[in-house]
């Protein structure tokens, strides 16, 4: 079992949702049902970045620092690309 740390954008106001999960499927699915707070009220998610871990003290780490300042310039810096084509 692995535990994934992932990024959603909103595809219409481009807002991002960073979290982390044992299921990434079924945790997707939730938020595209709607039965997650956070998300509740954005319309058209998309995973557009995860990564997996096999301990999940250092997945609970790693999305912690891909929510802080620095974090999110890292994010900004990898998705530079994809970034470029929304």
């Amino acid at each position: 079992m692995f535990y994934t740390v992932y990024l959603l954008e909103d595809q219409i106001d481009k807002s991002w949702y960073i979290g982390y999960t044992k299921n990434l499927e079924k945790r997707i699915e939730n938020h595209k049902l709607k039965r997650v707070i956070s998300t509740k009220r954005k319309k058209e998610l998309g995973v557009i970045y995860c990564e997996c871990y096999i301990n999940k003290k250092d997945a609970l780490g790693r999305e912690k620092f891909l929510k802080s300042g620095a974090g999110r310039k890292f994010l900004k810096k990898q998705l530079k690309n994809y970034l470029s084509y929304n």
